[in-house]
């Protein structure tokens, strides 16, 4: 396919066209629910909602689309399951979230244990043998 003055081929990026659009979040019902139903709970939920809709949005080359995919969940420990598992623990604990030194004791082991077993849960699922984002990231360059 030539460009408009015949100087070679036009890149897929350059090409908008209705079957190339992207479709708006409001079409993915599960992500645009999910959008909704944490908005407005603190700014720093706020800002994680903004960037997981531009990334939903953002018109993604092939390589910036495996670099998310191991960022987002398939890079055990170096990515956003594990940092959002990691910061629910720190907030479960009472050392490091003050606020929660106002229960009980018994109150506060139990809000830190559920935070502990919840991190590792999340490790344990995201480090198993078969981590299917990971295996989606590497299908896109086919390694």
């Amino acid at each position: 396919m030539a460009g408009v003055f015949g100087d070679g081929p036009l890149a897929p990026a350059d090409v908008h066209t209705a079957g190339t659009a992207i479709p708006p979040v409001d079409d993915d019902l599960e992500l645009a629910g999910c959008l909704d139903d944490t908005s407005g709970v603190h700014r720093g939920i706020d800002l994680i909602r903004d960037g997981v809709r531009l990334l939903a949005t953002d018109r993604l080359t092939t390589d910036q689309t495996q670099t998310l995919l191991a960022a987002l969940a398939g890079s055990p420990g170096a990515d956003i399951t594990t940092l959002i598992a990691l910061l629910v623990q720190r907030l479960t604990n009472p050392d490091s979230n003050p606020c929660l030194r106002a229960l009980d004791l018994d109150a506060q082991k139990t809000v830190k244990r559920l935070g502990e077993i919840h991190a590792v849960e999340t490790t344990a699922f995201a480090t198993r043998d078969y981590e299917p984002v990971a295996e989606a990231a590497a299908a896109i360059t086919g390694d």
